[in-house]
């Protein structure tokens, strides 16, 4: 039977490479603070759109999907759930609120755990979420011809609650070390809770809201502002490898979690840099959208896509951002790569190089 306990094993993480990921998170949260309360009026925006793409996203990789109208409106919470997709969206959206609004007063236990669970799918009747599985369930994957291969067997149904209890208490006592540090925990939490695998169905959303939760609680409160579902969406495939890594021989307490750990502070890290940018574009005073667009284009390393630019510009309508790309290429400033949905754009610094400064 799998032994639940973090002590000695985050220690084998702490290889030269998650050292790096780890000190530049630890850079970014110790900025995060005076930019929240700086800027707290302009970071409103950045919250409802965050909440719409974790939303969109984590359903979207479980195949729950609607419109982009009906889902805006059951995120806001103006309209009813109008079919089962659409109920569990809703549910998604309540626990991601609880979240966002509770998460300093509540403790991960196995009951907060159920009781999410129950609140993912309390649009489908009392009966339908919080209980743990009642039968044994396998994790599968699809290859290309559409067959189904297993890559994993998590607990058994019999041992559902007791390896529950012992996970959340491993990482209660995991906390209490000062040694240890919480953005390693925080995946190696994840990824047990993953190979327990102990509902029936929701257990994926249900991890990436607990990744949120978990990032919230140690002060890590990037994923409030930016999306680490939408993140995760994006790079899914190595997000799928990483798990699949980590998860071998867990039963057998020789999994690696390096896999899975390191991925992780990868997306946090990516999180905090996305965020900073758009504090930047949000917060500089006396300069139009299309400047904004402009900079961001000059600042880019290599190209950069209209999709790009809209992530990181909040509030600027697609309209906008298609016009100051065409006025920016009839000025000469800008250079417009490929066509279609690969169209790209970089910065001419050729045109610069011969005296025109277009700052």
């Amino acid at each position: 039977m799998r032994k639940y306990s973090f002590h000695k094993k985050w220690e084998k993480l702490l290889t030269p490479d998650t050292v790096t990921l780890l000190t530049a998170i630890h850079e970014y949260k110790g900025m995060q603070s005076l930019f929240m309360e700086a800027h707290a009026d302009e970071l409103k925006e950045l919250i409802e759109i965050a909440k719409a793409q974790s939303t969109k996203s984590s359903n979207r990789m479980e195949g729950i999907i609607t419109s982009n109208d009906r889902l805006k409106k059951l995120v806001q919470d103006k309209t009813i759930p109008q079919n089962r997709n659409e109920q569990e969206i809703a549910g998604y959206r309540n626990v991601l609120n609880t979240i966002h609004e509770n998460y300093e007063y509540v403790t991960v236990k196995p009951a907060l755990i159920q009781q999410f669970h129950k609140d993912l799918y309390r649009f489908q009747g009392s009966d339908a979420g919080g209980k743990y599985k009642c039968a044994d369930n396998v994790i599968t994957k699809t290859d290309a011809e559409g067959n189904q291969k297993v890559r994993f067997h998590p607990v058994a149904v019999w041992e559902t609650s007791e390896a529950m209890e012992a996970l959340c208490k491993a990482y209660e006592e995991a906390l209490l070390d000062e040694k240890m540090d919480s953005l390693v925990l925080i995946p190696m939490f994840i990824l047990d809770f993953l190979c327990i695998y102990p509902f029936n169905e929701g257990n994926c959303r249900l991890s990436r809201l607990l990744t949120l939760l978990l990032l919230n609680k140690n002060g890590y409160i990037v994923g409030k502002y930016i999306s680490i579902e939408k993140m995760i969406e994006v790079s899914k495939d190595t997000y799928y490898e990483a798990l699949w890594a980590s998860s071998q021989n867990w039963h057998e307490n020789k999994n690696n979690y390096a896999p899975f750990v390191n991925y992780m502070l990868g997306v946090i890290l990516d999180a905090y840099k996305e965020f900073f940018s758009k504090v930047r574009f949000l917060t500089t005073a006396g300069i139009t959208k299309g400047n904004r667009i402009e900079r961001m284009i000059k600042e880019t390393a290599g190209t950069i896509t209209k999709a790009e630019i809209m992530r990181k510009c909040p509030g600027i309508s697609q309209i906008t951002v298609q016009r100051a790309l065409i006025d920016l290429q009839n000025a000469g400033k800008i250079k417009k790569i490929g066509g279609g949905r690969y169209t790209k754009y970089i910065w001419s610094w050729k045109r610069e190089e011969n005296g025109n400064d277009y700052r």
